[in-house]
C-alpha cells in the first residue's frame, strides 16, 4: 500500500445503476466513498448508450406511428418522416437530464467522482489512469466492481465499417436504412426489430435458436412471433452466421445454411461481455469466465471477500433494475455485515417490443416440469374498456396459480403498458401467507376504466376453472 495514495472506506468502480446503488447506501451509512468512472459523465451504459436512449427512441417512434395513423390527424399527418438522427436527437435530451440528475445524487451525499480507468495494483490499491495520462493511487478497505457489460464483438466482424453496428453504435446511425438484418433475436434484437419496423424498414431477424426468447412463457413467445411477423418482420430461426461481407452499398450476412442476406445495414446483437478486462483482476486470483462475467457468491463477494461485484459484469439477470438492488445489497453487506439478497428472488422482466412484454415468477413449462398443480386465469385486453378507449387492444394478462391454495405462481403480460401493469401483481406476490392468493384480485376494487382491471378479470376467469 503506497503512502502517497488517498484512502477511502469504499471505492466503487463504475457509476451505472449498480455502482450508484452501492455508493448511496455506503455514503448514507457514513462511509467515505469514491466512485471511479472512465466515461466523462455518470450513469453508465444504462443512461448513455443502452436502456434510456433506446427506450426514448422507441417512444419517439411510437408517437410518430400513432400520429401518422390517427384518423384525427390525417390532415396534418407527417409529410416527411424524420430521420433516425432526428429521432435520436429527441432522446439525447433525456440522457442529459438523467446524467445531470444522477450527478446531484453524488454531490448531495459527498461522494467523490474520479474520472479515469481503474486497475488493481494490489488487493487494496487501485491506480486510476485519466484520459490525459495522469495517474493517481487510491486505497480502500472494500471495493465494489460495477463496470457493466458491452456488446459481444467477434474478431472477424469489422465493426469499423459504417454499415455494421452493435447495440451501442446503432444509436449513432444518421439515416433510416431501407433494410436491415439483425443477427441475434434476444431481447435487444427483438426490441430493435420492432423499432425499425415502426420506421418502415424491412427487417430480417436472424435467430440462432428454435424460438424467440425461450425463457418466456410459451403463449407469450407465440404472441410475440405472431405480432412481429404481422408487422412485417421476417424471422429466420435456427440459423448461424458463417461470415459478414461488408460492401459499399450494404452488408451481406452469409449463413451456414447457405443463405445470403443483403441489406443496407447489419445490427449484430448476439450476446454481451462483462467489462472485466484491464482491471488487473487475474493477478488477484479473480478469474472472469469466457464472457467476462465475474463469479460471485450469494453476498456478491468475489474470490476476495472485500471485493464485491454487481450488475451486468456478474451476468444474469443483466437488468438495470436488478443491478441497482444488487449494489444496495452488496453495500448492505459492507456496512452491516449481512446481505438482503432474498429481496430479489422474483425479478420482473421488461421487454420493450411492440407490444411490450413483462413477466414475473414461473411459467407453465417450469411448473409442469416441477409437477405443480396449477391453473390459468386470463384477461384479453380487447375486452377491457380502457384498452378499447385507447385503441391498444392487442395483448393479455395471464396469472398462473396453485389449484388448491390459489397461491400466485407467475404473472405474464403482453401488450401496451405491460412493464407497468406487472408491478401490481409483483406487490401481491411478495406478500406472505394468504395475502399472496388469487382472491386478493377478486376482492379488490379497481378504478374503472383502467388496464389494472385486467387482474380482476383474469382472477375471475381462473376461479371459474377450479370451482
Amino acid at each position: 500500500m503506497s503512502s502517497s495514495a488517498r484512502h477511502f472506506d469504499v471505492i466503487i468502480i463504475g457509476s451505472g445503476p449498480g455502482g450508484e446503488g452501492a455508493a448511496m447506501r455506503c455514503a448514507k451509512a457514513g462511509r467515505k466513498v469514491c466512485v471511479v468512472e472512465k466515461y466523462t459523465m455518470v450513469g453508465g451504459g444504462c443512461t448513455h448508450w443502452g436502456t434510456i436512449p433506446s427506450k426514448a427512441l422507441r417512444h419517439s417512434i411510437q408517437e410518430m406511428v400513432k400520429h401518422a395513423h390517427s384518423p384525427w390527424f390525417q390532415a396534418s399527418a407527417i409529410r416527411e418522416q424524420p430521420s433516425f438522427k432526428d429521432l435520436i436527437r429527441s432522446a439525447s435530451s433525456v440522457v442529459q437530464r438523467q446524467s445531470r440528475m444522477r450527478s446531484t445524487f453524488y454531490e448531495r451525499n459527498d461522494v467523490e467522482i474520479i474520472e479515469g480507468q481503474a486497475r488493481f495494483i494490489d488487493p487494496h490499491t487501485i491506480e486510476v489512469i485519466q484520459a490525459r495520462g495522469a495517474r493517481e493511487l487510491l486505497t480502500a478497505t472494500d471495493f465494489v466492481i460495477a463496470t457493466g457489460s458491452r456488446p459481444y464483438r467477434p474478431s472477424d466482424v469489422d465493426f469499423t465499417h459504417p454499415r455494421i453496428y452493435d447495440s451501442d453504435t446503432i444509436l449513432r446511425m444518421q439515416e433510416t436504412p431501407h433494410s436491415i438484418t439483425i443477427y441475434g433475436a434476444g431481447v435487444i434484437g427483438c426490441e430493435y426489430a420492432s423499432m425499425f419496423r415502426g420506421l418502415g424498414t424491412k427487417v430480417n431477424l436472424v435467430n440462432t435458436r428454435e424460438k424467440l426468447l425461450s425463457f418466456l412463457d410459451e403463449e407469450i413467445i407465440d404472441a410475440l412471433s405472431y405480432h412481429l411477423r404481422d408487422q412485417g418482420v421476417l424471422i429466420r430461426h435456427d440459423e448461424e452466421a458463417l461470415r459478414v461481407e461488408p460492401m459499399t452499398d450494404g452488408v451481406v450476412l452469409h449463413l451456414k445454411s447457405g443463405k445470403k442476406l443483403k441489406t443496407d445495414a447489419l445490427l449484430w446483437a448476439n450476446g454481451r461481455s462483462g467489462n472485466s478486462q484491464d482491471l488487473g483482476l487475474e493477478a488477484l486470483g479473480i478469474q472472469p469466465n469466457e464472457r467476462g462475467s465475474i463469479v460471485i457468491n450469494h453476498a456478491y463477494r468475489t474470490a476476495l471477500p472485500h471485493i464485491y461485484a454487481v450488475g451486468d459484469v456478474v451476468g444474469w439477470p443483466a437488468l438495470a433494475s436488478a443491478a441497482y438492488d444488487q449494489g444496495r445489497f452488496a453495500a448492505g453487506h459492507i456496512v452491516e455485515g449481512h446481505s438482503e439478497e432474498e429481496l430479489v428472488k422474483d425479478v420482473p422482466t421488461g421487454i420493450y417490443t411492440t407490444p411490450e412484454i413483462s413477466s414475473l415468477g414461473r411459467n407453465e413449462r417450469e411448473l409442469t416440469s416441477a409437477g405443480i398443480p396449477y391453473e390459468v386465469g386470463q384477461a384479453q385486453f380487447k375486452s377491457l374498456a380502457r384498452a378499447q378507449i385507447t385503441g391498444q387492444t392487442v395483448g393479455m394478462l395471464k396469472i398462473l396459480f396453485h389449484r388448491e391454495t390459489l397461491e400466485i405462481l407467475g404473472i405474464h403480460c403482453f401488450g401496451d403498458q405491460a412493464a407497468e401493469i406487472i408491478h401490481i401483481g409483483q406487490a401481491v406476490m411478495s406478500q406472505k401467507g394468504k395475502g399472496n392468493t388469487l382472491k386478493y384480485f377478486v376482492n379488490t376494487t379497481f378504478n374503472y376504466p383502467t388496464m389494472a382491471e385486467a387482474y380482476r378479470v383474469a382472477a375471475l376467469n381462473g376461479l371459474n376453472r377450479v370451482f
